[in-house]
């Protein structure tokens, strides 16, 4: 049998997949929250991981009843989580050593991040930015996760079907969107949250385990 080829890109979620961000978000939230008098719980999380600080911000002006206004809200996150990001960021387990392989098989990489362009823009300079043909933040496209919105924007600036390509994520809301799209799913969920079941979802407990052939058995076509 031929050997299965890789697929034509891989997408990366950032917080929670690539980095080791997902937690310096929930922090963050946290922390507002107490001072909202709305400990978190996780009953919250579906409204928090894998969120954009906007819809956070919503959140916890809905929770809360503060008298302080979703902007106001979502800016104080934003600072928060950028100061967090700024001096925390690590990568997440087999993370470098997967992109490192996705480039020396000429295989393009794009990151798709529901973070703000700062944000990104923080980790890009620790991980570096070379690994990305595209980088995609929360300001780039109309809608972000779990709308497909970003997914099917870095298959358009790679020129790629998204059913051609795969997406990492690691949270439901993230798993969400990039089914939307119509790509094939590697999950390595970073929290406790349950990803949904999904034919096109494969589950991973790390990225140590991710490599090529796995990654091309994902978009093959049945019977390959």
């Amino acid at each position: 049998m031929p050997e299965t080829p890789p697929p034509a890109a891989v997408l990366f979620d950032m917080d929670g997949t690539l980095v080791d961000t997902e937690q310096l978000w929930w922090q963050a939230a946290a922390e507002l929250a107490d001072e909202l008098h709305h400990p978190l719980t996780d009953t919250d999380a579906p409204e928090v991981l894998g969120r954009a600080i906007e819809h956070t911000a919503a959140h916890l002006h809905r929770v809360s009843g503060t008298s302080l206004t979703e902007a106001e809200l979502a800016t104080r996150l934003g600072d928060s989580f950028a100061g967090k990001v700024a001096a925390e960021t690590v990568p997440r387990p087999g993370a470098l050593t997967l992109l490192a392989s996705l480039r020396d098989a000429r295989v393009p990489t794009a990151l798709v991040s529901a973070s703000p362009r700062r944000v990104v823009d923080m980790v890009l300079g620790t991980i570096g930015r070379d690994w990305f043909a595209v980088t995609l933040a929360a300001e780039d496209t109309p809608r972000t996760k779990p709308a497909p919105d970003p997914y099917l924007a870095a298959a358009a600036r790679l020129g790629l079907d998204p059913a051609s390509c795969v997406a990492v994520e690691d949270t439901p809301t993230g798993v969400a969107s990039a089914t939307a799209a119509g790509c094939a799913v590697l999950a390595v969920p970073s929290s406790d949250v349950p990803i949904p079941d999904d034919a096109r979802v494969t589950l991973l407990d790390s990225l140590e385990h991710a490599d090529l052939a796995l990654l091309g058995k994902l978009t093959a076509a049945p019977g390959v």
